[in-house]
């Protein structure tokens, strides 16, 4: 093995969550605690429980990817970020209740150390959230400058040798690109100079990460950072960013059905898909404006996988419907029901029915831990601009615009494991994953 020369992850990692109280985001940072202090397994995490192969023949072995990648321990994590409320990350453990109290408490202290910092909030981008917690300012760029101050006051505080920034909190109102605010960097900061409606929170969050050369996530299916004028932040400042919208749930399960479909050219006529959540994440989606941008998100998959002008026979005709319902006695709990329609030899029809009873957060929470590992690696490599390689973990991976996203899961997995093994400075790789067969 030939390892690419890149910096090692020496000294503490700051891990800075927006939305630090959310269920996501306190079920990520109490499970990383316990995980490092032995009191649980980080179960679902690609990089500290998966092997990876390299080499080829007798030569060939699968040591752990914690083993061979060079990212940070969990022991040198140090956790901060924002909230609307000020309570402590404990709290927001014990409200969320995704978590039972008796583990939480074994990480109780650390949990109560962890204060957010005040948040940038609108309550026009998240109609149904409302918290003191927040900054003001004159202007977004103003706030912007503030969220930057932030996040140079935690690695200070913390003698922290690197950040890493990601967009945990909830979704917000559905915003398309706007050529006159989001296609060139000047025209971006001038909006959020004059507070344009069309910068968000979330886009003030995002540049004032890349702006210092901190690494940015975007796990909602929000516009963020998905637009030219942060693409160009990026190159120029040297930052990896990615998103968007965590994949855990029912979309999980369309990039393996999907793929299914298309490996064995089936059709499809329709694909139906509804859900019911109780927790803040499904209160704040209770609101269409809320809902449409996740809908959106939900909606890019199957159309990416089945191809209609691929084969229009099969695929050329799909009605694909989304649906969200917020039910509080669920809370965290979330249920997906899908109804199938496919058709096969001769052209009979045949349905499938899928109802998954899934747990939002802890399929959410290993991601979060991966993500903020891979991306620090990431800027440790000197890459930049959209990390495409990392598409595995999102609904709507980002890409270039002349491009189309892969949503297939296990071409995905191979894109992801062939970078680990380009970072390694590994030869021969296996399984290349070739785009002209997705």
């Amino acid at each position: 093995m030939n390892m690419k020369k890149i910096d090692k992850p020496e000294g503490k990692l700051g891990i800075l969550v927006v939305g630090i109280h959310g269920a996501v985001s306190t079920t990520f940072i109490a499970g990383t605690l316990l995980a490092r202090k032995g009191l649980g397994q980080p179960i679902g995490s690609i990089t500290q429980l998966s092997t990876i192969k390299l080499g080829e023949g007798a030569s060939a072995r699968t040591p752990k990817i914690k083993d061979v990648l060079p990212i940070a321990k969990l022991d040198d994590i140090v956790f901060g970020g924002w909230d609307i409320y000020e309570e402590s990350a404990y709290d927001g453990a014990i409200y969320a209740k995704v978590l039972e109290k008796d583990m939480v408490d074994g990480v109780k202290d650390e949990l109560k150390a962890i204060k957010p910092f005040k948040a940038v909030f609108d309550n026009e981008y998240c109609k149904n959230l409302h918290g003191p917690w927040t900054k003001t300012a004159p202007t977004k760029w103003d706030l912007m400058l503030q969220i930057k101050e932030d996040i140079a006051n935690f690695k200070k505080a913390n003698n922290l040798d690197r950040v890493v920034v990601i967009w945990s909190a909830s979704t917000e109102v559905y915003i398309p690109r706007d050529k006159n605010v989001h296609e060139s960097l000047a025209d971006f900061q001038k909006a959020m100079k004059e507070n344009s409606p069309k910068v968000s929170p979330s886009m003030l969050y995002a540049y004032a990460a890349i702006d210092s050369e901190v690494p940015f996530i975007n796990g909602a299916p929000a516009l963020t950072i998905d637009f030219p004028a942060m693409w160009q932040l990026a190159e120029e400042k040297c930052v990896p960013i990615m998103g968007k919208d965590y994949k855990t749930g029912q979309t999980l399960m369309k990039t393996v059905l999907a793929p299914m479909f298309h490996t064995r050219m089936l059709g499809l006529d329709g694909w139906f898909s509804t859900n019911i959540l109780g927790n803040r994440d499904g209160l704040v989606l209770d609101d269409p404006a809320s809902f449409k941008t996740k809908e959106v998100s939900k909606l890019s998959v199957i159309g990416t996988i089945l191809r209609k002008d691929e084969h229009p026979e099969l695929w050329g005709d799909i009605f694909h419907k989304v649906r969200i319902n917020y039910y509080p006695p669920r809370n965290d709990n979330k249920e997906g029901w899908d109804n199938i329609d496919i058709f096969g030899w001769m052209g009979r029809k045949m349905q499938i029915k899928v109802d998954f009873l899934c747990r939002d957060s802890i399929l959410a929470a290993p991601l979060l831990l991966d993500l903020t590992l891979l991306m620090d690696l990431a800027k440790r490599c000197n890459f930049k601009g959209v990390q495409s390689w990392l598409s595995f973990y999102f609904k709507s991976p980002m890409h270039p615009d002349e491009k189309n996203p892969v949503h297939d899961l296990f071409a995905q997995n191979i894109m992801l494991r062939n970078k680990m093994r380009e970072i390694m400075g590994e030869t021969g790789y296996v399984n290349d994953y070739d785009e002209a067969e997705y």
